[in-house]
């Protein structure tokens, strides 16, 4: 079968490969939609960022080169030997990341993680094998493509609930590239009054209306920092910076209130030069996130299934796997107009 493999920056090759051997506590998932992420652009321009080359990554065994693809959705084709809650035909979502699981209430990426498509091979093929307890159930009625863009929608919920977001509350978006777009969604599904998108894209700006974003702001045009206040007096209770880089996040801590939340939910491609008294002066709370828990990805597969998020308007583009490379990866990088693309693994 063939397979999107990751050998090294600007070297991703669709070639054939042949399936690993099932483990008696694995399935083999039939993919049906895989969706392009930030991350695996990140792997495909700078990488490896998480992709282990030196040696095998710990949890999971794998090394490069390896078959990418962390976001997919597709049905239950073949179950191990120990293997009891899932049957063939059933229709899954993967959960990619793998942890130590040390907490009793759920898992934790931050007691040491690693992602299914990142750290071993992954969903940019026809099957896959999948850990059964990776797998989410999903509605036999529920379209698969939606389903492919649960994952990205999962670091949004998570973001929304580590910056403690409620019900009427107001927040400023940093970047509505994908992760952004879905955070206003989010946002919107939790009950946010104000949803403020900043991005020097119109057409991600309009993408973020579509998606739930109340306002939109280009700081091309306009200084983003004084529009907010001008449109939330004070600053807003939370600001999300989704861009990555130094000005996102220096206007993110200037557009919060005082003891405001601010979570940084991008990947930064380089260090940046941070001054803590900006801060400090503020009064405004940091913090990250990198993923999601076990009970997050359930809560999103709920509020995707559900219709509370809608996540059509996040889809793009849809390509074969052969163009995975030109219409997928160098695609995102030099079209704006690009959020979620997906790779079809049905025909």
């Amino acid at each position: 079968m063939k397979a999107a493999v990751w050998h090294g920056v600007k070297d991703v090759r669709v070639e054939e490969v042949e399936l690993k051997p099932l483990k008696d506590d694995e399935v083999v998932v039939r993919v049906a939609w895989a969706g392009i992420c930030g991350s695996d652009l990140h792997e495909y321009l700078e990488g490896p960022v998480f992709i282990p080359v030196e040696k095998a990554e710990e949890l999971t065994g794998g090394h490069a080169p390896l078959t990418m693809g962390h976001e997919f959705s597709g049905v239950i084709d073949k179950v191990g030997a120990n293997v009891t809650d899932w049957k063939v035909g059933d229709h899954v979502s993967i959960n990619p990341t793998v942890t130590h699981e040390l907490r009793p209430d759920g898992v934790d990426v931050y007691d040491g993680y690693a992602f299914i498509g990142l750290s071993c091979d992954g969903g940019f093929t026809s099957f896959a094998n999948v850990p059964a307890k990776n797998l989410l159930h999903l509605p036999k009625d529920f379209p698969l493509d939606l389903a492919a863009t649960i994952e990205p929608t999962a670091v949004a919920v998570q973001a929304v609930k580590e910056g403690d977001l409620k019900f009427g509350e107001t927040v400023a978006i940093f970047g509505a590239g994908p992760i952004g777009v879905l955070v206003a969604a989010a946002a919107k599904a939790a009950g946010a009054t104000k949803i403020i998108a900043v991005d020097l894209s119109e057409v991600r700006l309009q993408k973020a209306l579509e998606m739930g974003a109340t306002d939109v702001i280009n700081p091309a045009e306009v200084n983003a920092v004084e529009k907010i206040k001008e449109l939330v007096p004070g600053g807003v209770d939370v600001s999300f910076e989704v861009a990555g880089v130094q000005p996102t996040f220096e206007q993110a801590i200037d557009a919060t209130k005082a003891r405001g939340n601010m979570v940084i939910v991008s990947i930064f491609a380089r260090p940046i030069q941070f001054d803590p008294m900006q801060l400090m002066n503020a009064g405004v709370k940091l913090t990250t996130t990198i993923a999601y828990s076990k009970k997050t990805f359930q809560q999103t597969v709920d509020l995707v299934t559900s219709g509370q998020i809608d996540v059509k308007p996040v889809i793009t583009k849809k390509i074969e796997l052969d163009q995975i490379v030109t219409d997928g990866f160098d695609a995102l990088v030099a079209d704006k107009s690009q959020a979620k693309i997906l790779v079809d693994f049905t025909k």
